[in-house]
């Protein structure tokens, strides 16, 4: 097949060289987003030019000529990995068995753009992703496959996403391709019933209430983990929590509980966090000792508000 390789950063870039390694299919042009001025050039284009394949960088799909452009590929299909731009159905219609999108989450739960941190933050115990027929509608339209794992109760998004599912991911695009080829691929109706919209999840959303139940609170902190990050104030700084367990103690909400050589344990509803590695305001990640070490922190000291 004539592929279209829509993509962005090191997703992209790996699922172009599964392809390509594979080279069952042709990859006839690569798009990805404009480039930002300053900024380092993007992966997946930077792989593309090494390939000798066409890069293309439209802004929008709106106007005449970059439908033209994308037209003339004259692509059997455009395999969309990690997108930010909208495409509209004039542009997703235009390879003969249109378009096909991957989505980090079992549609039709968590639609939207930080769809790892979401399972987590809500205490899910499994997630995976999709490959779907994109529609206007944000991630909604018909899967073509689905591919779930656990997410086990430590769980930080740096492990459900890149130890679990952005490997099985790219391998899976290969499958993807075969479906397409192999004659009339499968469409499963998402249930809207089922369907979920979480909005990116920011700095706002990661806003530690020590006075939460413990599980909710470690939740938050493994769904925010590395991005945006989970945090609270002391002494009206600010301090970015990350690696963390959870331990047994009562207290007061919010209060430093102990210090010890495995961290800083914090009181919440019905357990503690044991804070192991910390980001202070202005400063770098450290361990939680060299944080007590540079603040002056102690037993009794109050997190949060």
């Amino acid at each position: 097949m004539r592929l279209i390789l829509m993509g962005q950063q090191a997703f992209g870039k790996d699922v172009l060289t599964k392809i390509l390694e594979k080279g069952a299919d042709e990859i006839v042009a690569v798009y990805c987003e404009p480039d930002r001025e300053g900024g380092a050039i993007d992966p997946v284009k930077e792989y593309a030019i090494e390939s000798k394949i066409p890069v293309f960088q439209p802004a929008h799909f709106k106007d005449k000529d970059t439908l033209d452009a994308l037209s003339s590929h004259n692509a059997d299909l455009m395999v969309m990995a990690f997108v930010n731009v909208f495409v509209p159905e004039a542009a997703r219609d235009i390879p003969k068995q249109g378009s096909i999108c991957f989505h980090p989450s079992l549609l039709p739960l968590h639609r939207g753009p930080s769809a790892v941190n979401w399972p987590i933050i809500m205490g899910r115990d499994k997630s995976g992703f999709s490959w779907f027929y994109p529609t206007d509608g944000l991630d909604e339209g018909d899967t073509l496959l689905q591919w779930e794992c656990p997410i086990d109760p430590d769980d930080t998004v740096i492990d459900l996403y890149f130890k679990k599912i952005y490997p099985a991911a790219v391998d899976s695009v290969l499958e993807v391709c075969d479906l397409f080829r192999d004659g009339i691929p499968p469409h499963f109706e998402q249930i809207e019933s089922l369907a979920t919209y979480e909005r990116r999840c920011t700095k706002k959303h990661a806003k530690i209430d020590w006075f939460k139940p413990v599980d909710q609170v470690y939740n938050l902190i493994r769904g925010t983990n590395p991005a945006p990050g989970a945090w609270s104030t002391i002494g009206g700084e600010e301090i970015n929590v990350y690696d963390c367990e959870k331990s047994l103690g009562d207290g007061i909400a919010g209060r430093i509980m102990e210090i010890s050589d495995k961290g800083v344990a914090i009181q919440c509803v019905g357990g503690r966090i044991l804070a192991k590695r910390v980001k202070p305001a202005g400063g770098k990640k450290m361990t939680a000792n060299e944080w007590v070490t540079a603040s002056g922190i102690a037993v009794g000291d109050n997190l949060g508000s």
